[in-house]
């Protein structure tokens, strides 16, 4: 049987008013808008403050009110939570908050997950009012929302699995979070740490190590080499800041020329083994490439680095530059808060520790073995991202 529907307004307050009896000195949470993980939507990084800091000026809410952004981005983002664990069971945050108080026909975490619905967001953003980069949901919009409605009975148990579902895709998340700590912790474990060189290896100069079939360092081609228009829907692929994570290449979301710009820009060519690294945007970023497309070049922001792997493995250098950089020499150009850029003379002189070929075979088994798990761990986190989301459209989309 299909669920009625009602108005938010009809079951809920929106910002209420609340009337708190308590002394200057008291203490009391408060939220402003970072502390709301918008990824695990909820509070995770609340404050403490004395109710006099706070009972002005402040969005005011109490214990299980669900509160959830009105403005651009962060209510795309998903920035929203219900109010738990507060201080005396009284929160205070950014005046950027809509608060949502249950009453005795809707539960919280139902109108929680209601407002975690991409479509209840979408919706939000067709709404908001203001000018750009400073929209916001308006309340009325809130209001006049509508919410399926079965009996609490129904909404409890639904809001049960769907906090289950919620729970593991955490988990997998933390788990997929936590390896990332496997990478430096096994380089200091085999090399120690690359500013000491407690090993005593021999320091030398990356541009010793380049590949002597290749320049070692070429930077993309200038805009004038490759301009928009020249781009295609498919063909030789363009590897661009998009593909280069950190110590991870993807080769999704790259760009395409033909074949006959591929020869004119042959020289900018990318092959498997090369290490891609970022040089605008996320500077100093870099990976390996790793693609099933014989032919490739790099992007205008991107500087390809070509290693004779018979002294330097890649993956030796990009772990020990992801992790250990700042132990091992700057690369950037610039003020340290000011736009920056990599300086490939720079990387060519910089000195870093080389030890023995087998040890770095060695290092690069267990990379091996970690991206295997790391793979699982990812393919784990997308069926648990796609569990919750296909719960989360049923419970609200379908007959209940």
């Amino acid at each position: 049987m299909k669920a009625r529907t009602v108005r938010l307004a009809d079951v809920c307050e929106i910002n209420p008013s609340t009337d708190f009896d308590f002394a200057p000195d008291d203490a009391c949470s408060f939220v402003p808008m970072e502390a709301v993980d918008d990824v695990d939507a909820r509070i995770a990084r609340p404050a403490a403050r004395r109710f006099s800091e706070v009972a002005k000026g402040y969005t005011q809410f109490a214990e299980r009110d669900v509160i959830v952004a009105k403005i651009t981005p962060c209510m795309e983002n998903g920035k929203c939570a219900i109010a738990r664990n507060l201080r005396n069971g009284v929160g205070f945050g950014s005046t950027e908050f809509h608060v949502l108080r249950a009453s005795k026909h809707v539960l919280p975490e139902w109108l929680f997950y209601f407002l975690r619905l991409p479509e209840t967001r979408q919706q939000a953003a067709r709404n908001m009012t203001g000018s750009a980069g400073q929209k916001r949901v308006p309340a009325g919009f809130l209001e006049s929302l509508e919410v399926p409605l079965p009996p609490v009975s129904e909404q409890r148990r639904i809001a049960g699995q769907l906090e289950q579902a919620d729970r593991l895709r955490r988990t997998r998340r933390y788990a997929l979070e936590l390896s990332n700590t496997f990478l430096p912790a096994a380089f200091l474990q085999l090399f120690g740490d690359p500013a000491t060189n407690p090993v005593g290896f021999p320091m030398e100069t990356v541009s010793t190590m380049f590949s002597k079939q290749r320049a070692g360092t070429k930077c993309g081609p200038f805009g004038s080499a490759l301009k928009n228009h020249e781009y295609v829907p498919q063909g030789i692929p363009v590897w661009t800041m998009e593909n280069v994570g950190q110590n991870e290449f993807r080769e999704k979301g790259c760009l395409y020329i033909t074949p006959a710009k591929f020869q004119e820009l042959e020289a900018y060519h990318a092959r498997n083994g090369d290490i891609l690294i970022s040089r605008a945007g996320t500077v100093g970023r870099m990976a390996i490439v790793e693609t099933r497309h014989p032919r490739s070049i790099i992007h205008t922001n991107i500087i390809r680095l070509s290693l004779d792997s018979s002294r330097c493995l890649p993956v030796y250098f990009t772990v020990l530059m992801t992790f250990f950089a700042a132990r091992v020499g700057r690369l950037k150009s610039g003020q340290e808060d000011a736009y920056t850029f990599m300086n490939t003379g720079r990387l060519a002189e910089l000195r870093i520790p080389l030890p023995p070929l087998p040890l770095q075979q060695q290092f690069a088994t267990l990379v091996a073995r970690h991206e295997r798990l790391r793979a699982v761990q990812r393919e784990s986190l997308r069926q648990a991202e796609h569990l919750f989301q296909s719960l989360l459209h049923r419970a609200f989309t379908s007959d209940l």
